[in-house]
């Protein structure tokens, strides 16, 4: 008996509130990633209440993390910002334009589930709670902009968060998730959460919502209600919490991608229009419209068609984790040898690096030529390059495409899809001229002393599954970069010298 209790052990027994919030507290900590998002918090509160103005933007919060900066863009140009009618291409533009406050919401909402996901990266039913949440996020972000309400980005934040309490047990706690699965059934952890761990999901949502400070109209508008007719008293946390409500409950419901699913889509547009101030036929129309995006962003859902996708995916994958060893080395390499080596080895180090680490289908070493006030391609590496370099040139005069962008900032851009024709007045002639045969690409620059001295360029084509880059990428790159800017500016110095030393 004893020898099969050890093998077979008992689910957890019941639990107070207490005990559930301090062993959830407890696992947070334990794991480590959570502390990077309280800091994150605080400085995005920060800056939405205007606090250390001189210390401190929303701009260099979010360009502090690429990851994160790219999620924002890709935020701020969707159709829920349609009506601005421009390309928001900088974070400094999305904060001008939409607000900081509007910039937060969207940060604290992408910044918690990004950590929370790289909390239990192997857990398959901890990423079926995420992927329903950002499903749930995209439902709220075509309502919302159905609704045309102000402050609609809210909805999009209080809809992912809606189902906090259960991505937390199922990060955190899976041993939980078990027991509520044991008294509950499939389907049923929420009503047995009382019982079992003592309060709501709900409730363990808030407390952790809380827990990390978020305001706390995002956190009224995280509650679950019941669909009814507008009341005298209604407030926009009240449409928050509907919209929050319909979205998550619409994100379970489409997930399977089956009939039944369809049905409760129907009934929820149906029963939650008056409260929304939408008509259901639109509600189902936005609701479509998230499907859409939903099975081209999800990975795992049955609605994403994973097994169309599996193969395409797994050979991405193994393809990046052995371009992040070929990062990884080239960029040790570069170290060992930059006290020693000139601008041009190392320029050549970084184009091999970067061209085989990223698997690029071409690479390109561009540097400024000051006499001739041009910058000119002079080393490449791929599919027809050796044809092209002699024709890739441009002045180094400013324009306003994405080249300068990229060199007056000097930050790494990278541009997920150039085809998309929103996008077409950011690129420049020569490129479209010669290497728009590209869909995705990269541009590193190199500046010294705050002046660009030239950049590396590398791009994929349409051969190539849709390619996101990793914040430990971004990383490498940025060290990469530095290593270069390094060997220039001591060739600067050494240069200078020789002047200063000559007789005059």
């Amino acid at each position: 008996m004893i020898a099969g209790a050890l093998l077979h052990p008992a689910p957890p027994g019941p639990a107070s509130a207490d005990a559930t919030l301090n062993q959830l507290w407890e696992r947070v900590r334990r794991r480590g990633d959570m502390p990077g998002f309280a800091k994150a918090i605080s400085s995005i509160l920060g800056a939405m209440r205007g606090e250390d103005e001189h210390q401190f933007s929303m701009t260099q919060t979010v360009l502090s993390d690429p990851v994160l900066t790219q999620k924002v863009l890709r935020l701020a140009n969707s159709g829920m910002y349609s009506a601005f009618g421009q390309r928001i291409n900088t974070v400094t533009k999305a904060v001008l334009v939409l607000g900081t406050e509007a910039i937060g919401h969207l940060a604290l909402g992408l910044k918690l589930i990004e950590e929370l996901t790289r909390a239990s990266p192997d857990s398959a039913i901890a990423h079926v709670e995420m992927e329903k949440a950002v499903l749930a996020g995209m439902v709220a972000q075509q309502v919302a902009a159905s609704a045309t309400v102000r402050d609609s980005e809210e909805a999009v934040v209080c809809s992912m968060l809606h189902t906090l309490g259960r991505m937390m047990i199922t990060f955190y706690m899976p041993e939980r998730w078990t027991a509520l699965q044991a008294v509950g059934g499939t389907g049923g952890e929420d009503a047995a959460a009382p019982p079992v761990l003592g309060l709501t999901m709900e409730e363990i949502g808030r407390a952790a919502a809380e827990h990390w400070g978020l305001p706390k109209n995002l956190i009224n508008g995280m509650r679950r209600v019941e669909p009814a007719e507008r009341g005298d008293s209604f407030t926009h946390e009240d449409w928050l919490a509907a919209v929050s409500t319909m979205s998550s409950q619409c994100a379970s419901s489409l997930w399977n991608d089956d009939e039944a699913g369809a049905a409760n889509v129907r009934a929820l547009a149906s029963s939650f229009s008056s409260m929304l101030g939408v008509e259901p036929d639109h509600l189902l129309s936005a609701i479509e419209k998230a499907k859409e995006t939903a099975a081209a962003d999800l990975s795992i859902a049955p609605l994403a068609k994973p097994a169309e996708k599996r193969e395409a995916d797994i050979a991405t994958r193994r393809m990046r984790a052995e371009g992040n060893k070929v990062l990884l080395s080239g960029v040790s390499d570069m170290r060992d040898v930059v006290a020693t080596a000139n601008p041009g080895q190392m320029m050549s180090m970084a184009l091999e690096t970067v061209y085989q680490g990223l698997t690029f289908s071409r690479a390109v070493a561009f540097l400024r030529n000051r006499r001739e006030n041009k910058y000119i391609a002079k080393m490449g590496l791929g599919d027809g390059v050796k044809d092209l370099i002699g024709g890739l040139a441009f002045d180094d005069t400013y324009s306003a495409n994405v080249f300068h962008a990229s060199l007056g900032s000097d930050r790494v851009i990278f541009v997920e899809n150039a085809h998309d024709t929103k996008f077409a007045p950011k690129l420049p002639q020569w490129w479209k001229e010669t290497l728009s045969g590209a869909r995705s690409f990269v541009i590193l620059p190199l500046s010294s002393n705050g002046q660009p001295v030239g950049f590396i360029y590398g791009d994929w084509d349409d051969s190539f599954p849709a390619i996101h880059l990793s914040q430990t990428e971004f990383a490498l790159l940025n060290d990469l970069r530095a290593l270069i800017v390094k060997t220039v500016v001591r060739r600067q110095q050494v240069e200078m010298a020789a002047a200063a030393a000559k007789p005059r």
